[in-house]
């Protein structure tokens, strides 16, 4: 099996045709790699000539990470409900579509939850990005205090269930 971020590929074996298996696969890594693309075009081709060109440039980073974020979910929830319909698969790699598919929106969840605490706690721009057990946050501020820091760590522990020591918060 292959580990996609928060999923894993289900591999039906001989069930499914080996051009089935490529696009299941080019479907998940494109879902990634334009999450992650954009997210990084957003950051390096900022070049505002004003204050405010930046502050919309970097609103924009925030709402663009999560709309990114959410597509390559919704993709990957889409593949794996193809997955579920189709009537080559063996119930138990529909089983595993199935719980792959609550692990996702269990994740969704998580990250929504969090991401409004995080709002609470005076960082109105944030996003949440979820790898494995390692934990991304990007908050909008000139600066972090320790106490904040130490905020957003309980909540995202809290919320995504990880390890302090995966929590990896930055500011922007």
């Amino acid at each position: 099996m292959q580990q996609f971020g928060d999923a894993t590929l289900v591999n039906s074996g001989e069930l499914l045709e080996e051009k089935d298996k490529q696009s299941i696969i080019n479907t998940i890594e494109n879902a990634q790699t334009g999450a992650i693309t954009s997210a990084t075009e957003n950051t390096t081709n900022e070049t505002p000539s004003t204050k405010t060109a930046n502050t919309v440039n970097i609103d924009d980073y925030y709402t663009t990470s999560k709309l990114e974020r959410d597509k390559m979910y919704s993709q990957m929830l889409e593949t794996y409900q193809k997955i579920l319909e189709s009537t080559t698969i063996s119930q138990e790699q529909k089983a595993i579509s199935e719980q792959e598919i609550a692990k996702i929106n269990q994740t969704k969840n998580a990250i929504m939850i969090a991401e409004n605490l995080i709002s609470t706690k005076g960082f109105e721009n944030n996003v949440v990005f979820v790898n494995d057990e390692s934990i991304n946050v990007v908050v909008k501020a000139e600066d972090l205090g320790t106490e904040q820091i130490a905020q957003i760590q309980n909540i995202i522990s809290r919320e995504l269930k990880v390890e302090i020591e995966n929590i990896h918060i930055s500011h922007k």
